[in-house]
């Protein structure tokens, strides 16, 4: 063997020469090997087999290229082919030239293949490694910079480009303090000497901080939270790493809860001077204050009132629109164990189907399109005092077992909230309907009613008051005079006696009206009572069956008794039937709760009659 031929075979590298067929003729002893073939066995094995050329498909281009002289392939990345003999693929390095012919030769191509594969191993690893490393950091919802030992920037992840919007490349090998904390959010200048980042990698000690501010590529600053930890390496400082986060939704937050206790404080407020006012305009005395009158009918309302104001007990209060139902649960309210507790009303007729439950039970912020904050509910606002719930009957019937269940438990959830809040609240409910009847018709829970009515008071219309008409006038005068800054006007005894002939549908709230309205039309000091009073409201009572003479009168035991005597004779006409069409309520031109509370006060009974 001669010395090429020596070196060739013996080569610790792979090759090969191949002619010009592309057909390989030689193999080194280290490429046989790893084809399975012996050291002196003839080949002849195309070039195709002897690399992978899935992975390089312009491999074969370049072998060409090559072969016709147009070029060398120098250390260029392969992989060789799988064998039996070795079926775990070698990566490396080829080199290609071709070499020079002798006479008439017929040209050859050199192939010298390097292995690298533990050296591709190590690379692989090493940039699986790096990208793990940077999968886990970029993945991380908090904005990553690597600092030097000169403040130059050597690593930033992908949230920090997200929240300040400077890139890599923007900021590798620049002074990060230089890039985005130059400065104050004013403006003024922030030398990096008194930056606490910087401070990290100069004191070696651990700097954390909330109240720091990084400046967006847009020129906005970012209030920001971070931490700024030292990097050593054997004891030597070497940078430091400063992990941030954008707290601009957290100090928007805390301005809104700012704002919302300062609110909040603003209506407790405005909630205590309305209650403390409620509670000096009530003041009840002997007369429950505004609650003016002598009558009899006024007497047992009163004497209703005192009975249960003391109590905790739900109250339903009944009676025509205008007779001053209101009046009576301020009355009851400010008599009670919680009178310097909220007294909260709420007009169930004013409030629209869709907002009901979170009118009484509030809401939490986003539970609905339009709710744009929390919200707390009257039954909430109500909790230690009393609730007025002003015509009842018109809360819709399928709200009406969410109320039920509130004040039967005591208890309630908002509109979106899953927390349940315990109340302690007092229920006082008024209404001109008869819930009696809107119970048999399905239009309201039964239920609720018996719960409601524990204690029903019946406020008298003002038909049934004639002798309070008069006082009510004045006093409704003497406080119209004064709101309008008018001089004091006087109810002559023609004008008091055309008020007390009227019927009053309207109750009291007409009579108010009507004194408002004639002190407006008034000049100098008479009062034009004639100009406010329509021709309907001058209509005069129906004379009493048995004629009197103007100045005859009765003890208040002979009207008593002859109002017991007519009102048995009715009941015997009826056959004892009290409510629907001409029964003996509708006969009597009163309501049949009305008639029903008057029996029971004279004692009737169809047994006893």
């Amino acid at each position: 063997m001669d010395t090429f031929s020596a070196l060739f075979c013996g080569s610790p590298l792979f090759a090969g020469v191949i002619d010009d067929t592309f057909i390989c003729r030689e193999l080194n002893d280290v490429w046989r090997v790893y084809l399975g073939l012996t050291a002196v066995e003839a080949i002849a094995v195309p070039v195709e087999e002897l690399f992978n050329l899935a992975g390089e498909p312009s491999l074969m281009d370049q072998i060409r290229q090559v072969m016709r002289q147009e070029g060398v392939i120098n250390r260029k990345p392969v992989s060789l082919a799988e064998t039996k003999a070795a079926p775990e693929r070698l990566r490396g390095l080829l080199s290609a030239w071709r070499i020079q012919s002798i006479s008439n030769e017929r040209p050859h191509t050199l192939l010298l293949f390097t292995e690298t594969t533990e050296y591709c191993q190590a690379i692989d690893k090493l940039n699986q490694l790096q990208t793990t490393h940077e999968l886990i950091l970029n993945s991380v919802g908090e904005g990553i910079y690597g600092v030097d030992c000169q403040g130059n920037t050597t690593f930033v992840n992908e949230a920090a480009t997200q929240i300040l919007g400077w890139r890599a490349e923007d900021v590798i090998g620049k002074s990060l303090h230089a890039i985005h904390h130059h400065s104050y959010p004013d403006g003024r200048p922030y030398p990096s000497s008194e930056c606490p980042i910087y401070a990290a990698f100069t004191d070696g000690k651990v700097h954390r901080g909330d109240d720091e501010f990084f400046w967006h590529t847009d020129g906005t600053s970012v209030p920001v939270e971070y931490t700024s930890t030292p990097i050593r390496e054997e004891g030597v400082l070497k940078g430091a790493v400063v992990v941030f986060r954008d707290i601009s939704e957290r100090r928007k937050n805390e301005q809104q809860r700012e704002a919302a206790f300062a609110q909040i404080k603003i209506l407790k407020d405005l909630l205590e001077r309305e209650r403390d006012y409620l509670r000096d305009e009530i003041n009840v005395t002997l007369n429950f204050g505004e609650i003016i009158g002598e009558s009899q009918a006024l007497k047992r309302t009163l004497a209703q009132i005192e009975a249960v104001a003391k109590t905790s007990t739900s109250v339903l209060i009944l009676g025509e629109s205008g007779v001053g139902k209101e009046m009576v649960a301020r009355a009851i309210h400010a008599n009670s164990a919680r009178a310097d507790m909220p007294l909260v009303k709420v007009n169930c007729a004013s409030i629209p189907k869709d907002l009901f439950e979170s009118e009484f039970f509030g809401h939490v912020r986003g539970s609905f399109t339009g709710a744009h904050r929390d919200r707390v509910g009257r039954l909430h606002l109500a909790a230690g005092g009393t609730l007025f719930l002003d015509e009842v009957g018109e809360i819709p019937l399928d709200l009406q077992g969410k109320l039920l269940r509130a004040l039967q438990e005591h208890e309630f959830e908002r509109v979106g909230d899953d927390k349940t809040i315990k109340v302690d609240v007092r229920i006082i409910a008024a209404t001109n309907r008869d819930l009696k009847a809107e119970v048999e018709a399905g239009r309201f829970r039964k239920d609720l009613y018996y719960r409601l009515s524990i204690f029903p008071i019946e406020v008298p219309p003002l038909r049934e008051r004639v002798q309070d008409i008069g006082p009510l006038a004045i006093q409704f005068l003497n406080n119209i005079c004064l709101e309008l800054g008018r001089e004091p006007m006087q109810l002559t005894r023609q004008q008091l006696d055309n008020l007390t002939n009227y019927d009053w549908p309207g109750n009291i709230r007409e009579l108010k009206n009507i004194i408002e309205r004639a002190v407006i039309l008034s000049k100098d000091h008479r009062l034009r009572l004639d100009l406010a009073m329509s021709s309907d409201n001058q209509v005069e009572k129906p004379s009493l069956s048995t004629p009197l003479e103007t100045e005859a009168f009765v003890t208040d035991a002979i009207f008593r008794e002859k109002e017991r005597m007519n009102m048995i004779a009715v009941l015997r006409h009826t056959n004892w039937r009290i409510s629907g069409r001409e029964g003996a309520a509708e006969l009597l031109g009163i309501k049949p709760s009305t008639l029903a509370y008057r029996m029971k006060v004279y004692g009737i009974t169809k047994s006893g009659q």
